[in-house]
């Protein structure tokens, strides 16, 4: 585990930290309404605590999977984006990025303290809930004519609530003689007001999110209101039924006078929340606001936002899985092309107006289509490694003169017209070679003459000659080595070209560049090219993790569509 492990939890948290701030926000400006209004925006931001926006932006991101084609990431998503991930650890922020450090044990340690700390909140719900439930098992049944079961205990508790799926009533014995008749009436309606809003359900989701967020303390602070909004509402619907306000303010004290108060997150009692405030609020008696058009609006609107927002971010942001240009402008179409199953040969050619590749394979096409390292694609195996039944001869025409470059993008939407490709991006981490500058520093002065790479050659001596190589074309050139099985990314910080040369097989002085080709097929060329050319440039390579961005193919025909 690393901290980039960390990222997505931290993102988390700050959502559910901001969700936690509108939920105040919203309760401060409807604090004259209805407590039930009050009580389901905090159980959302404690129910937002378990849904991360990630499966939102993800469900719309597959909306947008077949959605046209987005070439630019709009502003909106942007700032969205911004706003709901600002932790992103230097390795995630950048394709190709850096080492691990002795400190990525630390993120080991908070997750086995994040483990201990849920593991003792669920031992001491569970310790909670045998209590209460043994002395379910020890109340004896009382008829009172209500439309739940009602027991009779003689352990020293409030009146409550216990069960989710079959709700039964506890009652203190004698609480019958310790009230007055309208008293019990006010307390029964009050525990009868919880079983019908489903309290313990929705307490039990909250008690979810203290067990695994109890580091948290905005959890403990809603748990909290969430206590206090409860009991409020349970109030303004008694309140609504019976005649007397004092009547039910002297049962709740005549509770409280006579059995031990219970403040248990598992059942649902009528001493909750802060006693003093609410016996002042019962006497006083104050009818709640209804929601008028503005409120109501506005709580639709943070309704929809909430989820509608991550789920548009999502589409706006989503992965093409077809053919879509990465550039500002759609390339143009080929005006005719051909591919069919190769009939061997190998000619490769791109010509102004005109590319022609024989036996060549779908994975080839789709590195050179998007602009990608052959590690960088992934996909069924037939799609890189084809054998004659999984190669391709392409012919294709422009009707005008175009670049190299353009004729390369205008592959993509070829690949997916004849292929039926689609696709999709992500990032992975997984293990690189990451070449550095040794100690000493490097060992090439040459500068380039300013021209592109040449492919390296023999020098007469025994060694070969590389001419005009900048560090990415070397690092590109190792990574296509299949005797390597890892990319290699360029860490020197090295800028320009060079010409060097380098001995690294032993070829005689008189080697010819068939010679050099037999040399670099041999099996063990990629364990000497590790160990010999680093070492004569000066260089080094340190296996490490990198995050790469990866282009997973997700289907494409292996018998392409006729031309």
């Amino acid at each position: 585990m690393t901290f980039a492990d960390l990222s997505p939890l931290a993102n988390h948290l700050w959502q559910s930290t901001l969700c936690a701030i509108v939920a105040w926000l919203l309760t401060l400006t409807l604090r004259k309404n209805r407590a039930a209004v009050r009580y389901w925006l905090w159980l959302g931001a404690s129910a937002k605590f378990l849904i991360p926006f990630s499966l939102l932006v993800g469900a719309g991101s597959q909306l947008g999977w077949r959605a046209a084609p987005v070439i630019a990431q709009p502003q909106f998503s942007y700032v969205m984006d911004e706003i709901g991930r600002p932790f992103v650890f230097p390795h995630q922020a950048a394709r190709l990025a850096g080492e691990r450090s002795p400190s990525d044990a630390f993120p080991a340690i908070l997750f086995s303290v994040w483990l201990c700390g849920v593991a003792i909140a669920s031992v001491s719900w569970f310790r909670l809930w045998r209590h209460i439930r043994a002395i379910r098992r020890t109340a004896t049944p009382l008829s009172l004519n209500l439309p739940i079961e009602v027991l009779s205990s003689s352990a020293r508790l409030e009146p409550g609530v216990f069960g989710i799926r079959k709700p039964v009533l506890l009652l203190p014995q004698g609480i019958t003689d310790s009230l007055t008749p309208p008293q019990l009436e006010a307390v029964l309606a009050h525990e009868l007001c919880h079983v019908r809003r489903r309290d313990n359900l929705t307490a039990a989701i909250h008690m979810v999110v203290e067990a695994i967020f109890w580091f948290h303390p905005l959890v403990w602070w809603i748990r909290e209101r969430l206590v206090e909004e409860r009991e409020r509402a349970c109030d303004e619907e008694v309140l609504r039924v019976i005649s007397g306000p004092e009547i039910y303010a002297q049962g709740i004290l005549n509770v409280c006078r006579f059995y031990l108060a219970s403040p248990l997150t598992s059942v649902s009692g009528v001493t909750g929340a802060n006693l003093k405030l609410r016996i002042a609020a019962i006497i006083a008696n104050r009818t709640a606001d209804g929601l008028n058009f503005g409120r109501k609006l506005l709580l639709a609107v943070a309704a929809v936002a909430a989820v509608a927002g991550p789920i548009f971010s999502g589409i706006l942001c989503a992965p093409a899985s077809h053919a879509q240009s990465q550039s500002e402008s759609a390339p143009r179409a080929f005006e005719a092309a051909s591919i069919k199953l190769t009939q061997g040969g190998r000619t490769r050619s791109i010509e102004p107006g005109r590319i022609t590749y024989l036996d060549t394979a779908l994975g080839e096409f789709i590195t050179m289509a998007y602009g990608l390292k052959r590690y960088q694609v992934s996909g069924p195996d037939w799609i890189m490694n084809a054998d004659r039944s999984g190669r391709y001869d392409l012919v294709a025409t422009t009707g005008s003169p175009v670049s190299a470059d353009e004729i390369k993008r205008m592959l993509g939407p070829l690949l997916v017209e004849r292929f039926h490709l689609a696709f999709h991006r992500e990032t992975r981490e997984l293990p690189v070679f990451a070449m550095v500058v040794a100690k000493g520093g490097p060992k090439f002065k040459q500068p380039g003459d300013g021209g592109g790479a040449l492919p390296p050659t023999p020098d007469g001596t025994g060694g070969l000659s590389y001419k005009n190589w900048s560090m990415a074309t070397l690092v590109d050139w190792l990574s296509v080595l299949p005797s390597v099985g890892r990319p290699v990314i360029d860490r020197t910080g090295i800028e320009g070209r060079y010409s060097f040369n380098a001995n690294l097989f032993d070829l005689p002085k008189d080697a010819s560049p068939l010679d050099m080709k037999v040399a670099i097929g041999r099996s063990d060329a990629g364990d000497m090219l590790f160990s010999t050319l680093p070492e004569q440039l000066g260089l080094r390579l340190e296996s490490q993790k990198a995050a790469i961005e990866m282009l997973v193919v997700d289907h494409a025909d292996k018998v392409p569509v006729e031309n």
